[in-house]
């Protein structure tokens, strides 16, 4: 079976290669990537990928790049992935996230190719929801409170689309908070986690600088995550949407409290004013249901766990 991950050297990416490198056999793995992409994160399986560079904005690139693979399976993860970004630049954002979703769906229509694709949405589309819409089914209406939440939506609704439209066979997977090593340091756990290991390196002041709070999220820790990704794309129903969340959701001043527990640093709290955003959901919660029954899938790292990987990942880099 032929393998194409689009954002392949990412967060997502690069833990879904190593899941399949060391769990899956007879798979021939591709990699899609940007000319000159670090392939930091995929150290430990590169010599098992075939790269191939592209852009997702060009159709003529991914055109190029399907003729080449002709994949049985896509995951579609490439895309700019920083909420915070997304306010500063909600026009990249949009253009990058649903372009380069509608590329590769129309290159599959033209080519008249129809792998099993997945694509990663966020549970950042659902946005907003009231207290007797929780925890978030697959059936809660979207509502969106940033850039990014919306861009998702949009790839959400475009496989749906190309799905009744022209029979691709898409499975839209909403992911919901992922952590662990390697993760971006412009996700929230990641920034706290790397402030600390600077502070105990004293390459920085003693100050940690955060923003707010009060919102919960559900956090998997990556691993997981990208196991319950391998499992929808064996065994879930194309047209259908699966949450792939934790089923907890915690506090950010939760999190906080782990991490400093894991270190004997001195540390002062300080909120940031341009950390906090125009919006936030309050919280996002997973009803994860739908993806247990069908697959048997569970959670098996804990998120102390979780925490102290991504702090050490951190300790080993600053």
């Amino acid at each position: 079976m032929r393998l194409l991950i689009t954002g392949i050297s990412g967060f997502i990416g690069s833990h879904l290669a190593d899941y399949i490198s060391f769990n899956i056999q007879n798979v021939e793995l591709y990699g899609l990537v940007r000319p000159r992409t670090s392939l930091q994160n995929l150290s430990r399986v590169a010599d098992k990928i075939k790269f191939l560079e592209g852009d997702l904005k060009d159709l003529t690139s991914i055109l190029h790049v399907l003729s080449e693979v002709r994949p049985d399976r896509i995951f579609h993860l490439a895309g700019q992935n920083a909420i915070g970004a997304s306010w500063n630049l909600p026009a990249e954002t949009l253009s990058v996230n649903i372009l380069g979703t509608v590329n590769l769906l129309e290159a599959l229509r033209e080519l008249r190719f129809n792998p099993r694709t997945i694509i990663a949405g966020a549970g950042e589309a659902y946005g907003l929801a009231f207290s007797d819409e929780l925890p978030m089914k697959e059936t809660l209406l979207f509502r969106p409170l940033n850039p990014f939440g919306i861009s998702k939506a949009a790839q959400d609704m475009l496989g749906f689309q190309y799905f009744k439209s022209y029979g691709l066979k898409i499975i839209r997977a909403r992911l919901f908070s992922a952590i662990g090593p390697r993760q971006p340091e412009y996700y929230f756990a990641s920034n706290l986690a790397k402030q600390v290991a600077e502070i105990e390196k004293k390459k920085k002041e003693p100050i940690l600088y955060c923003g707010n709070l009060e919102n919960k999220r559900d956090y998997t820790d990556i691993r997981d995550l990208v196991k319950a990704l391998w499992l929808i794309s064996e065994k879930g129903e194309e047209g259908e949407a699966y949450n792939l969340g934790s089923g907890q959701a915690w506090f950010g001043n939760e999190i906080l409290k782990i991490l400093l527990g894991m270190t004997r640093a001195k540390i002062v709290l300080e909120t940031e004013e341009k950390r906090l955003r125009p919006a936030d959901p309050p919280i996002l919660l997973a009803d994860n249901s739908r993806l247990v029954k069908l697959t048997g899938w569970k959670p098996q790292i804990n998120i102390k766990q979780s925490l102290l990987d991504l702090l050490n990942y951190w300790r080993e880099r600053v």
